[in-house]
């Protein structure tokens, strides 16, 4: 599929001006809950999870994609920050954006009531590209990311 250049927003690129996003709505179940009768905290990760699968379908890089160009892409970091509960039945939408890309991939995360808006949850995961056929980190994003992105892909 051939893409077109994408304009990029001057500044830091963050969930909230992204090219590069996705949402998903989801309704809270009961066996998400802890004893506290709140969402247990590695939920959270499910659901990041759900939204970026949502986005890289949209960009036509998700997970067999990957393989299929020859990478892997392991979370190397996760990171949390955890606002306001949220609660059995409650309608989330979580919105995952790519940030960077250029030697990493990574993407923020919002979580918020779908009804009100209200910010519940927030996040970042970063990965990395790794050749499947030597098991190398690649310190610069594969060309694949980049076209997929539709950008175009730095020469040294």
């Amino acid at each position: 599929m051939t893409k077109h250049a994408i304009p990029l927003p001057g500044g830091k690129i963050s969930v909230a001006n992204s090219p590069w996003q996705a949402e998903v709505e989801l309704q809270i179940q009961f066996y998400d809950l802890d004893p506290m009768e709140v969402v247990w905290h590695g939920r959270y990760i499910e659901y990041f999870e759900a939204a970026r699968c949502a986005l890289l379908d949209q960009i036509d890089y998700n997970y067999q994609a990957m393989k299929d160009s020859g990478y892997m892409w392991p979370v190397i970091d996760l990171q949390v920050r955890y606002s306001r509960p949220a609660v059995f039945r409650q309608r989330i939408k979580v919105r995952a954006a790519i940030v960077e890309w250029e030697n990493r991939l990574k993407i923020e995360y919002l979580v918020t009531d779908a009804a009100s808006g209200q910010r519940l949850t927030r996040g970042v995961s970063t990965q990395v590209a790794v050749q499947i056929s030597n098991r190398e980190m690649c310190f610069v994003s594969p060309p694949a990311l980049w076209q997929q992105l539709g950008l175009t892909y730095p020469t040294p």
